[in-house]
């Protein structure tokens, strides 16, 4: 069975009402970025940094995955499927895929801020102050903020490194280090992009483009790529 990996974004799950990262005016929700998504903003004002997350949070919970979290996951029965998501929603899981590597993080849980190995999950969408960890510290968001080293990003390097076909979703592959994933894919497999800005993006020419929405770019996909399986 051949390994699909595909790397998703915040497109990816657009369509099931989970805004995408911030607008034009590079901020998130009315926030700068640097207040509600870094260390320093964690130190600077924690209570706003956790209302901010639970807002995110209760959004999430109360969300669906969409037909193209679907089709991902229909996918394991033909392929070895592997995702790298960008994303901090559980969306991917929800809809039934299997191996989901969570780069940027999982807001759907928390983690020490003693030890970073403490993770929890969380059974509803609210953090608070005062809740901790087994050794007595404050809980904070399960997220990969700004100014904070990627973990897996060796991992997603070595995952992309064995590919047979790498598809690219949702994502203006701006946002580094994910973005260079592509790089490590070997340069004669079949590789995708579908992002509805796909033919503007200054990506990688070996990838072919798709420039449509997640779910109906990659039920167009579908045929192609299964006459590859």
């Amino acid at each position: 069975m051949k390994k699909l990996v595909i790397l998703t974004g915040a497109g990816m799950s657009a369509e099931s009402g989970i805004p995408t990262f911030r607008g034009a005016d590079g901020l998130w929700e009315n926030h700068r970025i640097e207040d509600v998504a870094s260390p320093e903003g964690w130190r600077k004002n924690r209570a706003l940094v956790l209302e901010f997350y639970n807002q995110r949070r209760k959004k999430i919970v109360s969300s669906k995955p969409n037909e193209g979290h679907f089709l991902l996951a229909k996918w394991e029965k033909y392929f070895d499927v592997e995702i790298i998501t960008q994303n901090i929603d559980d969306l991917h899981e929800r809809a039934g895929s299997s191996k989901v590597m969570h780069l940027h993080g999982e807001i759907r849980k928390s983690r020490s801020t003693f030890d970073e190995n403490l993770v929890y999950e969380m059974e509803g969408w609210e953090l608070k102050e005062g809740d901790v960890c087994e050794k007595g510290y404050q809980l904070r968001p399960h997220i990969v903020w700004f100014g904070e080293e990627v973990p897996l990003i060796l991992a997603a390097a070595e995952l992309c490194s064995r590919a047979d076909l790498f598809i690219v979703v949702g994502t203006s592959l701006q946002v580094y280090p994910a973005a260079g994933l592509v790089n490590y894919t070997l340069p004669y497999i079949p590789k995708f992009i579908v992002d509805p800005s796909a033919e503007q993006l200054p990506v990688n020419a070996s990838l072919q483009k798709i420039s449509k929405g997640a779910s109906l770019g990659l039920l167009e996909l579908e045929e192609k790529l299964l006459l590859l399986s």
